[in-house]
Protein backbone atom coordinates (compact mmCIF):
# COMPACT_ATOMS: atom_id res chain seq x y z
CA UNK A 1 0.00 0.00 0.00
CA UNK A 2 1.30 3.57 -1.08
CA UNK A 3 -0.42 7.03 0.66
CA UNK A 4 0.29 9.96 0.45
CA UNK A 5 2.63 10.29 -2.59
CA UNK A 6 2.68 13.90 -4.43
CA UNK A 7 5.20 15.21 -7.05
CA UNK A 8 5.73 16.28 -10.45
CA UNK A 9 8.11 15.89 -12.76
CA UNK A 10 9.63 18.33 -15.96
CA UNK A 11 10.26 16.91 -19.25
CA UNK A 12 13.71 15.51 -19.23
CA UNK A 13 14.15 14.71 -15.41
CA UNK A 14 15.19 11.57 -13.97
CA UNK A 15 13.44 10.13 -10.78
CA UNK A 16 15.40 7.66 -8.65
CA UNK A 17 13.06 5.64 -6.71
CA UNK A 18 15.22 4.44 -3.68
CA UNK A 19 14.16 2.80 0.03
CA UNK A 20 14.02 -0.69 1.94
CA UNK A 21 12.45 -3.59 0.84
CA UNK A 22 8.90 -2.68 1.51
CA UNK A 23 9.01 0.53 0.91
CA UNK A 24 6.50 0.62 -1.60
CA UNK A 25 8.97 1.43 -4.42
CA UNK A 26 7.74 -1.02 -7.23
CA UNK A 27 3.97 -0.38 -6.15
CA UNK A 28 4.29 2.96 -6.59
CA UNK A 29 5.67 2.52 -10.18
CA UNK A 30 3.12 0.19 -11.26
CA UNK A 31 0.29 3.19 -10.50
CA UNK A 32 2.87 5.46 -12.47
CA UNK A 33 2.56 2.72 -15.69
CA UNK A 34 -1.66 1.95 -15.06
CA UNK A 35 -0.22 -1.58 -13.93
CA UNK A 36 -2.35 -1.21 -10.71
CA UNK A 37 -5.22 1.70 -10.33
CA UNK A 38 -5.04 4.29 -7.52
CA UNK A 39 -7.93 3.76 -4.94
CA UNK A 40 -7.49 7.65 -4.49
CA UNK A 41 -5.62 10.54 -6.15
CA UNK A 42 -4.63 10.16 -10.23
CA UNK A 43 -1.73 10.46 -12.21
CA UNK A 44 -0.98 12.72 -15.33
CA UNK A 45 0.84 13.24 -18.02
CA UNK A 46 0.40 16.20 -19.56
CA UNK A 47 -2.22 17.02 -17.57
CA UNK A 48 -4.01 13.89 -18.91
CA UNK A 49 -5.53 10.87 -16.17
CA UNK A 50 -3.94 8.21 -17.70
CA UNK A 51 -6.79 5.82 -16.50
CA UNK A 52 -9.28 8.34 -18.64
CA UNK A 53 -7.16 7.09 -21.82
CA UNK A 54 -7.18 4.05 -24.06
CA UNK A 55 -4.15 1.21 -23.43
CA UNK A 56 -2.94 2.24 -26.78
CA UNK A 57 -2.67 5.98 -26.03
CA UNK A 58 -0.91 5.25 -22.63
CA UNK A 59 1.29 2.76 -24.29
CA UNK A 60 2.31 6.12 -26.67
CA UNK A 61 3.66 8.01 -24.03
CA UNK A 62 5.02 5.82 -21.67
CA UNK A 63 7.04 2.83 -22.08
CA UNK A 64 7.73 -0.12 -19.45
CA UNK A 65 10.84 -1.87 -18.88
CA UNK A 66 10.30 -4.64 -16.07
CA UNK A 67 12.43 -6.88 -13.67
CA UNK A 68 10.66 -9.71 -15.06
CA UNK A 69 12.97 -10.71 -17.83
CA UNK A 70 11.76 -13.66 -20.12
CA UNK A 71 14.79 -16.05 -20.51
CA UNK A 72 13.72 -18.65 -23.14
CA UNK A 73 11.46 -15.90 -25.49
CA UNK A 74 11.80 -17.72 -28.60
CA UNK A 75 12.33 -14.32 -30.84
CA UNK A 76 15.20 -12.78 -32.36
CA UNK A 77 16.96 -9.27 -31.33
CA UNK A 78 15.21 -7.85 -33.69
CA UNK A 79 12.08 -9.10 -33.25
CA UNK A 80 11.89 -8.58 -29.59
CA UNK A 81 12.74 -4.89 -30.43
CA UNK A 82 9.64 -4.80 -33.25
CA UNK A 83 7.26 -5.29 -30.65
CA UNK A 84 7.66 -1.68 -29.58
CA UNK A 85 5.64 -0.73 -32.42
CA UNK A 86 2.78 -2.55 -31.22
CA UNK A 87 0.79 0.87 -29.99
CA UNK A 88 1.38 2.17 -33.22
CA UNK A 89 -0.27 -0.59 -35.10
CA UNK A 90 -3.51 -0.44 -37.30
CA UNK A 91 -5.47 -3.14 -36.58
CA UNK A 92 -3.78 -6.64 -38.40
CA UNK A 93 -1.63 -4.35 -40.82
CA UNK A 94 1.77 -5.53 -41.43
CA UNK A 95 4.79 -3.76 -39.79
CA UNK A 96 5.24 -0.58 -42.26
CA UNK A 97 8.04 1.14 -43.22
CA UNK A 98 7.84 3.63 -40.12
CA UNK A 99 8.00 0.37 -37.98
CA UNK A 100 10.92 -0.93 -39.34
CA UNK A 101 12.46 2.19 -38.99
CA UNK A 102 11.84 3.05 -35.88
CA UNK A 103 13.13 -0.32 -34.72
CA UNK A 104 16.52 -0.21 -36.32
CA UNK A 105 17.29 2.92 -34.96
CA UNK A 106 16.43 1.80 -31.82
CA UNK A 107 18.62 -1.27 -32.68
CA UNK A 108 21.39 1.18 -33.59
CA UNK A 109 21.22 3.60 -30.92
CA UNK A 110 21.81 0.99 -28.30
CA UNK A 111 24.80 -0.88 -30.54
CA UNK A 112 22.84 -3.91 -30.57
CA UNK A 113 22.33 -4.18 -34.98
CA UNK A 114 25.30 -6.58 -34.50
CA UNK A 115 22.89 -8.79 -32.25
CA UNK A 116 19.57 -8.50 -34.16
CA UNK A 117 19.91 -11.85 -35.54
CA UNK A 118 21.04 -13.69 -32.09
CA UNK A 119 18.20 -15.16 -30.34
CA UNK A 120 17.20 -13.30 -27.63
CA UNK A 121 17.57 -15.90 -25.10
CA UNK A 122 21.06 -16.53 -25.97
CA UNK A 123 22.07 -12.88 -24.62
CA UNK A 124 24.12 -11.89 -21.52
CA UNK A 125 21.56 -10.24 -18.48
CA UNK A 126 23.07 -7.01 -20.14
CA UNK A 127 22.46 -7.91 -23.73
CA UNK A 128 19.12 -8.71 -22.73
CA UNK A 129 18.42 -5.41 -20.44
CA UNK A 130 20.00 -3.27 -23.48
CA UNK A 131 17.23 -5.11 -25.78
CA UNK A 132 14.92 -4.12 -23.36
CA UNK A 133 15.56 -1.04 -23.54
CA UNK A 134 15.83 -0.73 -27.19
CA UNK A 135 12.22 -2.49 -27.34
CA UNK A 136 11.42 0.50 -24.97
CA UNK A 137 12.63 3.11 -27.51
CA UNK A 138 10.95 1.57 -30.46
CA UNK A 139 7.71 2.85 -28.59
CA UNK A 140 8.76 6.47 -29.31
CA UNK A 141 7.65 7.07 -25.57
CA UNK A 142 7.76 10.35 -23.47
CA UNK A 143 8.52 8.33 -20.23
CA UNK A 144 10.33 5.41 -19.94
CA UNK A 145 9.68 3.96 -16.75
CA UNK A 146 12.24 1.12 -15.40
CA UNK A 147 11.81 -1.12 -12.23
CA UNK A 148 15.59 -2.21 -10.83
CA UNK A 149 17.07 -1.62 -14.81
CA UNK A 150 20.71 -2.89 -12.98
CA UNK A 151 19.43 -6.15 -11.10
CA UNK A 152 21.58 -8.87 -11.62
CA UNK A 153 24.11 -6.72 -13.57
CA UNK A 154 27.81 -6.66 -12.73
CA UNK A 155 29.15 -3.64 -12.12
CA UNK A 156 30.45 -2.56 -15.72
CA UNK A 157 26.77 -3.49 -17.13
CA UNK A 158 25.01 -1.31 -13.98
CA UNK A 159 27.55 2.00 -15.20
CA UNK A 160 26.67 1.42 -19.17
CA UNK A 161 23.18 0.61 -18.82
CA UNK A 162 23.19 4.15 -16.83
CA UNK A 163 24.97 5.88 -18.76
CA UNK A 164 22.65 4.64 -21.74
CA UNK A 165 19.73 5.70 -20.20
CA UNK A 166 20.98 9.30 -18.95
CA UNK A 167 22.17 10.49 -22.83
CA UNK A 168 18.40 9.74 -23.60
CA UNK A 169 16.30 12.89 -24.28
CA UNK A 170 13.60 11.20 -22.19
CA UNK A 171 11.47 11.32 -18.70
CA UNK A 172 13.09 8.28 -17.00
CA UNK A 173 11.35 7.23 -13.61
CA UNK A 174 13.16 4.22 -11.93
CA UNK A 175 13.71 2.38 -8.99
CA UNK A 176 17.07 1.22 -7.67
CA UNK A 177 18.81 -0.26 -4.85
CA UNK A 178 22.38 1.32 -5.06
CA UNK A 179 22.29 4.91 -3.21
CA UNK A 180 25.61 6.37 -5.54
CA UNK A 181 24.44 5.42 -8.75
CA UNK A 182 20.99 6.77 -7.84
CA UNK A 183 22.63 10.06 -6.60
CA UNK A 184 24.93 9.87 -9.85
CA UNK A 185 21.95 9.53 -12.84
CA UNK A 186 18.97 11.08 -11.02
CA UNK A 187 18.04 14.77 -11.17
CA UNK A 188 15.04 13.97 -8.51
CA UNK A 189 15.34 11.14 -5.59
CA UNK A 190 12.10 9.77 -4.09
CA UNK A 191 12.77 8.37 -0.69
CA UNK A 192 10.41 5.50 0.41
CA UNK A 193 9.84 3.84 3.59
CA UNK A 194 6.37 1.93 5.02
CA UNK A 195 4.56 3.12 1.95
CA UNK A 196 5.24 6.83 1.77
CA UNK A 197 7.71 9.25 0.06
CA UNK A 198 9.56 10.67 3.04
CA UNK A 199 11.56 12.84 0.93
CA UNK A 200 11.75 14.42 -3.13
CA UNK A 201 13.59 16.64 -4.56
CA UNK A 202 17.30 16.95 -5.89
CA UNK A 203 19.94 13.77 -4.94
CA UNK A 204 21.75 16.53 -2.86
CA UNK A 205 19.01 18.08 -0.83
CA UNK A 206 17.42 14.52 -0.39
CA UNK A 207 20.56 12.07 0.58
CA UNK A 208 21.68 13.20 3.32
CA UNK A 209 23.37 11.56 6.08
CA UNK A 210 20.30 11.79 8.73
CA UNK A 211 17.88 10.83 6.17
CA UNK A 212 19.77 7.79 4.62
CA UNK A 213 20.15 6.58 8.80
CA UNK A 214 16.67 6.88 9.30
CA UNK A 215 15.20 5.65 6.63
CA UNK A 216 17.07 2.11 6.39
CA UNK A 217 18.05 1.76 9.24
CA UNK A 218 21.82 2.18 9.42
CA UNK A 219 24.98 4.56 9.82
CA UNK A 220 25.17 6.69 6.55
CA UNK A 221 28.70 8.82 5.98
CA UNK A 222 28.79 10.95 2.84
CA UNK A 223 31.71 11.87 1.39
CA UNK A 224 32.74 14.15 -1.72
CA UNK A 225 35.16 12.28 -4.26
CA UNK A 226 37.52 13.62 -5.68
CA UNK A 227 36.40 14.02 -9.95
CA UNK A 228 32.69 12.95 -8.75
CA UNK A 229 29.89 13.96 -9.89
CA UNK A 230 27.63 13.62 -6.97
CA UNK A 231 28.49 12.76 -3.41
CA UNK A 232 29.74 9.09 -2.51
CA UNK A 233 27.77 7.42 0.18
CA UNK A 234 29.16 4.18 2.87
CA UNK A 235 27.48 2.34 5.38
CA UNK A 236 27.69 0.65 8.49
CA UNK A 237 25.68 -1.02 11.00
CA UNK A 238 24.16 0.81 13.71
CA UNK A 239 25.73 -0.19 16.63
CA UNK A 240 23.25 -1.10 19.34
Amino acid sequence: MVRGVSFSLDAGDRLAIVGPNGAGKTTLLRCLYRGVSPLEGRVEVDGQDIWRLSARQVARRVAVVLQEMPGDFPFTVRDVVMMGRVPWREGLAGWSDEDRAEAEHALDHLDLLPLATRQFSTLSGGEKQRVLVARALAQKPEILILDEPTNHLDIRHQLEILDLLGALNLTIITTLHDINLAAEFATHIALMQGGRMNEFGPPEAVLTEQALSGTFGVLAARQQAEGARSHRFSFSLALT
